[in-house]
């Protein structure tokens, strides 16, 4: 199996199921999917991370890595369509009156090789991504956990102590990254999870085969095989999916969906307000170590015309904030607009004018090289000058977490807590922006050992004041997530990106 391009997606003849990274949506009445039905394979398009992809789910970033993590593994919670944490590997959990240890009950469940999920597989899993010689994403959310002094109960009950008071500990459970894996495992060449797919085979940057699991506990999935496969191209997912060599596309841009909605070959799925559009200033290096030519930049962006243009009118118009309608949300901070003017202003106050800024972006994720070039056009006439530079997809989202000044941005959904707790703490392992604030880091101590929800609410609403007033992130946009399918492809989920029922390949059948 080779990755598809424009021009090689028709060697593809292998069948499975489908995925996506971020969020599949609400159908749009152009599918003709019966009832849920037994058997077939489905083969699902992705853009890939070439032969950097991994199967160890403890590493998964890209959004193939995550979807095919959540094939084969499970987190002890997940979120909710209210981004909130729902019970899965954990059956319930409960805290003591302090929030500082909680007892977690397992269901009955196996992984693929017939042994019971249990207590100390949860915790060998958690002490490998806390394991402080190595980076795995989830280590900043589980960061508070006191292992040492956490226990195995019995076989099916694990009591978690933590470093401080924690009321949103639920969050930690359902962490990116956060999978549970058989006690001792390191080598993930043939992966045993306990999720709804066991492993056949992968060839890293081509293809995964993936065959139901008839043991799950959740009930055995429609599909017989799931396979993922690699094509970095749209047009070359789009392509596929229109010609018959894949029954599922990810990620597809809104010009494709609007171009293809009223046909009946291909049915558009989205999920509204599922992934934000950012730019990310790095705040530890000039030019953006100045607060000037942060705000200059906030001002100079045309939103409206940014979600016209890159997102065909698909989408909401963002106000530098993560999370907008989730819970906590500092909705009352007003818009900001475009103000040349004033950014003018602040340019030359900055000693700015006549700087020419990089700005790095990739097709790794679609519309973002378009909403860079959108952008550059946006800054034109203010002193500054925005040159976009288009990196390597398959390394775009490591290199620009380290390297440059200002880069394309984009996640799906999770609870503002989360956010935080992973990209804006001093020590948190995707900080993209370097933000680094003793004061906030404080003040995000105080909101998760607030047990009153209006008093943690307004600890959450101060910090995003001081995000919105002087933070790395322009988060102009909020997307739908859009994907499309063969019209005969049922089960596919209207929830958020990034969610319990987003990417859920066991719910989804083949007409």
């Amino acid at each position: 199996m080779h990755p598809l391009n424009r021009r090689g997606f028709l060697g593809l003849t292998a069948g499975l199921s489908i995925a996506a990274l971020t969020g599949c949506g609400a159908a749009e009445p152009t599918s003709s999917a019966s009832a849920p039905r037994a058997g077939g394979r489905l083969r699902a398009a992705f853009a890939g991370g070439g032969a950097k992809e991994v199967l160890d789910p403890h590493l998964a970033n890209l959004f193939v890595e995550a979807a095919r993590s959540k094939a084969l593994f499970d987190k002890l919670a997940d979120l909710g369509p209210d981004v909130s944490a729902q019970p899965r590997l954990a059956e319930k959990w409960e805290p003591d009156a302090t929030l500082t240890r909680w007892r977690i009950t397992l269901r009955p469940a196996t992984f693929h090789n017939g042994q019971p999920v249990r207590a100390q597989d949860v915790l060998a899993s958690y002490a490998r991504i806390l394991d402080p010689a190595r980076a795995f994403r989830a280590k900043s959310s589980l960061a508070l956990i006191d292992l040492p002094n956490s226990r195995a109960v019995d076989e099916r009950t694990v009591e978690f102590a933590l470093k401080r008071p924690f009321v949103e500990f639920p969050n930690v459970l359902a962490a990116f990254g956060a999978y549970i894996v058989p006690a001792g495992t390191e080598d993930f060449t043939t992966p045993v999870g306990s999720g709804p797919f066991r492993f056949v085979s992968f060839e890293p940057g081509k293809s995964v085969l993936l065959k139901k699991h008839d043991g799950y506990w959740e009930g055995a999935p429609h599909l017989d095989e799931l396979e993922f496969v690699i094509a970095n191209e749209e047009s070359a997912r789009a392509n596929a999916l229109l010609g018959g060599q894949v029954e599922y596309a990810h990620d597809l841009t809104p010009t494709t969906a609007r171009s293809h909605a009223a046909g009946d070959r291909m049915a558009i799925h989205r999920a509204p307000n599922s992934a934000v559009q950012a730019f990310a200033m790095k705040l530890d290096r000039p030019p953006f170590d100045n607060r000037d030519l942060r705000e200059a930049m906030f001002l100079l962006a045309d939103r409206p015309q940014l979600v016209e243009s890159v997102l065909a009118g698909s989408g909401q118009v963002g106000n530098d904030l993560f999370g907008k309608g989730y819970q906590h949300y500092a909705d009352d901070i007003p818009q900001r607009t475009r103000d040349l003017d004033k950014a003018k202003f602040l340019i030359r106050r900055a000693g700015a004018e006549g700087l020419t800024v990089k700005l790095d972006t990739s097709t790794a994720a679609a519309g973002m090289v378009e909403a860079a070039t959108v952008f550059a056009d946006q800054v034109k006439g203010s002193g500054l000058t925005v040159e976009v530079v288009t990196g390597n997809k398959d390394s775009y989202w490591s290199d620009t977490l380290k390297n440059g000044s200002l880069s394309s941005f984009r996640s799906g959904a999770m609870p503002i807590e989360t956010h935080i707790a992973q990209r804006l703490l001093s020590g948190s392992g995707t900080n993209m922006t370097k933000w680094t604030r003793p004061g906030f880091d404080a003040l995000y101590d105080q909101a998760v050992s607030t047990v009153d929800d209006k008093g943690r609410g307004e600890v959450y609403r101060e910090m995003q004041r001081s995000l919105h007033a002087e933070g790395g992130y322009l988060m102009w946009g909020f997307a739908d997530w859009i994907v499309g399918a063969a019209p005969n492809v049922g089960g596919i989920s209207t929830a958020p990106a990034n969610t319990l029922d987003w990417a859920r390949f066991d719910r989804v059948w083949l007409g």
